[in-house]
């Protein structure tokens, strides 16, 4: 009895400890993050360096003409998983003399193309058509990397969207591109023991704080220091610990009365 005593109690202090661990996994993916709220910037740069900064849940916009390369930035901080979406408005059919091919690539602060794990990268528009649309979900990012490896890290992301091709005639054609990105937080589950130093964030130096708060997420970089990770690594000690005490009292069996003493 006492055995199952201790095992009863061991249960339901592992349940305890794991119940808002195994919540937080078990709940429904979270809602994409809407980041700062009200409508993004209304330009686009022409290149890594005059990229227009824009934070998650904002919608950039951007009047160009067609074979221009757009360039929008926006921050992502480690354990974050983001998904970028593009939709161009053509101009009207009867200007155009073909179909249009169109393309949006997603860069780190190291200026590394990152690969998109699923989405429509590059899209065709029919002549007829009168919009594109285009997606690039990305890996998660890590808090930290070897030097060799092109894993996602922490800092800035360059958006690039531009046409790929198109009849000749049709260059310079005005289009109106929209772009916006969605944030979902992964959690623990994809955490790492390496911290990089700081942010990849290019041109950042001598920048002034309005300029460096425009490049940071909006509550500011986390530094990768936290991580639900915590709480299972925990809980697993403890868990760990009393099934050690369990096995103890397992091993050394029921009490046993004592010998009497010999008189004499």
């Amino acid at each position: 009895m006492h055995a199952v005593r201790t095992l009863t109690a061991a249960l339901l202090a592992g349940a305890a400890l794991l119940a808002p661990a195994a919540a937080a996994t078990a709940a429904p993916s979270p809602t994409p993050s809407t980041g700062a709220k009200g409508d993004g910037p209304t330009e686009a740069g022409t290149g890594f360096r005059t990229a227009t900064p824009f934070r998650p849940g904002q919608k950039a916009t951007a009047s160009a003409s067609s074979g221009d390369y757009l360039y929008w930035v926006l921050p992502v901080d480690a354990g974050q998983r983001v998904t970028v979406r593009a939709a161009v408005t053509l101009p009207e059919a009867a200007a155009r003399h073909g179909a249009s091919t169109w393309r949006l690539d997603v860069y780190d602060g190291l200026r590394r193309r990152q690969a998109c794990t699923y989405g429509t990268q590059s899209a065709a528009a029919a002549k007829e058509g009168s919009t594109v649309e285009l997606a690039c979900v990305l890996r998660t990012v890590s808090s930290g990397a070897e030097a060799w490896s092109n894993d996602p890290l922490p800092g800035s992301y360059y958006v690039r969207l531009t046409v790929v091709g198109l009849p000749e005639e049709d260059l310079g054609l005005p289009v109106r591109a929209q772009v916006e990105a969605d944030v979902k937080e992964t959690g623990g589950a994809q955490a790492v023991d390496a911290v990089l130093a700081e942010p990849l964030v290019p041109g950042i130096a001598g920048a002034s704080k309005e300029q460096r708060a425009a490049r940071a997420p909006e509550d500011g970089w986390s530094g990768g220091w936290w991580s639900d990770r915590w709480l299972w690594t925990a809980a697993g000690g403890v868990l760990g610990a009393l099934a050690g005490i369990y096995g103890y009292t397992l091993t050394r069996g029921p009490g046993r009365p004592g010998r009497p003493r010999s008189e004499g």
